[in-house]
């Protein structure tokens, strides 16, 4: 008995059974691992690696660093220089670099990087470029007599800044923090307007997700109650949103809601509003919020939708049967089964919402836009880097919710269908 129990365990073909128990477990993880590679290559390349080139951008900008090796290399010999009174070795490299710039062509890129912090510099630079090579020593005397700006701390302080190529100062600027003589420090409260916009972006995403909220409830809790039949029926115009081009469900609505549209002259043809006091619902934050709540109740149906269906109606004529009110049954017994779903929906909704950008830009006008807006405004026109910045801020903060969503109920609780 006690040499069977030694005897090792072999298979068919003589190998010994442990070790061909993970020679198979081997072989089905690499098998689920090539058929998952595709998608992981996906969102590697469509996602993990644009994300990552963002950020690296937000912290990364070369115009001026490039264009300007001699003071760059003054700069980084003299750390603790005093801004409000640079050395004429300082004039002098910078003169260097100017009569550079005016035969490299690249005083447009140099002093576009320092109007990112200083604005009003490009100009500056362009003038102090073409008369770089007539300057003669002492050249801070002759530069300065070009323009005095070229002595302004503010100035000194920005190019010292913008020497490193890594910086976090267009974080600053989009924590509404500008560079003048002392420093960095908060702007006035009519030039703080990333964090207004910030504020603004999340505020309206969750008066939209609300609304959304408390429109698709009652329709998701009719779907699934309804027989299968009807409830399909009635699911394909919750689904026939997402068969039409966003562009045409938002352009529709200016049709709708403009002070010459549908909606104004039905109000004046029934006799509530006059014909002189029609009612101003587009190109302003009320047609955002219409739209968007348009756009995105399905998102917000479907995750209801998909909890409230499994529900089994026997609680509900169980609560009652021992003396519940139509209310009580719904507060204690219907509703706390619905809130993953309800999580889910709204998660869901405000990530979407937050990240807009179509919609604002159509149907919100100047005081419709949110932060998407100005986020497409500076990639487009301005400035890559603090695009960039802007972008890594607002994908921090939903992170951030994110986070706190999972400790304080658990992301294990969403149910999306």
């Amino acid at each position: 008995m006690a040499e069977a129990t030694n005897e090792l365990l072999t298979t068919a073909d003589g190998r010994p059974l442990k070790a061909a128990l993970q020679a198979a477990q081997a072989r089905a993880k690499r098998r689920a691992f090539l058929l998952v590679l595709p998608l992981l290559l996906f969102v590697l390349l469509t996602f993990l690696i644009p994300i990552g080139l963002m950020l690296k951008r937000s912290f990364e900008h070369d115009g001026f660093a490039s264009s300007a090796p001699a003071l760059v290399a003054w700069f980084e010999a003299n750390p603790d220089f005093n801004p409000a009174d640079p050395p004429e070795e300082a004039y002098a490299a910078l003169v260097q670099d100017l009569a550079r710039m005016q035969t490299d062509k690249t005083t447009g890129i140099a002093g576009t990087r320092i109007n990112y912090s200083v604005p009003g510099t490009i100009s500056l630079f362009k003038k102090g470029a073409r008369e770089a090579g007539d300057l003669t020593p002492p050249f801070k005397e002759s530069l300065v007599a070009v323009d005095a700006d070229w002595a302004k701390p503010a100035l000194w302080r920005g190019m010292a800044s913008a020497s490193n190529v890594y910086t976090a100062e267009f974080y600053k600027v989009a924590s509404d923090f500008k560079l003048n003589d002392d420093g960095w420090a908060r702007g006035e409260d009519n030039e703080r307007i990333y964090l207004y916009l910030f504020f603004k972006t999340f505020l309206i995403s969750a008066i939209i997700t609300f609304l959304c909220l408390l429109l698709a409830f009652p329709v998701a809790h009719l779907l699934a109650t309804l027989p299968m039949a009807k409830s399909s029926l009635l699911m394909i115009f919750v689904l026939l949103p997402f068969w039409t081009s966003l562009l045409v469900r938002t352009t529709s609505w200016i049709a709708l809601l403009q002070e010459q549209g549908i909606v104004n002259d039905l109000l004046v043809g029934i006799g509530l509003i006059g014909d002189d006091g029609r009612l101003s619902m587009m190109y302003n934050m009320t047609g955002t919020i219409v739209a968007m709540t348009h756009v995105l109740l399905p998102f917000m149906i479907l995750p209801l939708y998909s909890v409230m269906r499994v529900i089994p109606p026997s609680y509900a004529r169980a609560a009652r049967s021992l003396g519940a009110t139509s209310w009580t049954t719904f507060r204690r017994v219907y509703l706390p089964q619905t809130l993953p779903g309800i999580a889910a929906g709204s998660l869901l909704v405000f990530i979407l919402a937050v990240g807009y950008y179509i919609t604002p830009a159509l149907v919100g006008g100047a005081d419709g836009q949110l932060i998407s807006n100005l986020i497409a405004f500076h990639m487009s026109k301005s400035n890559w880097s603090l695009a960039a910045a802007i972008a890594g801020m607002l994908l921090a903060s939903i992170l951030l919710l994110y986070w706190l969503y999972d400790r304080l109920i658990g992301i294990d609780r969403l149910k999306f269908g």
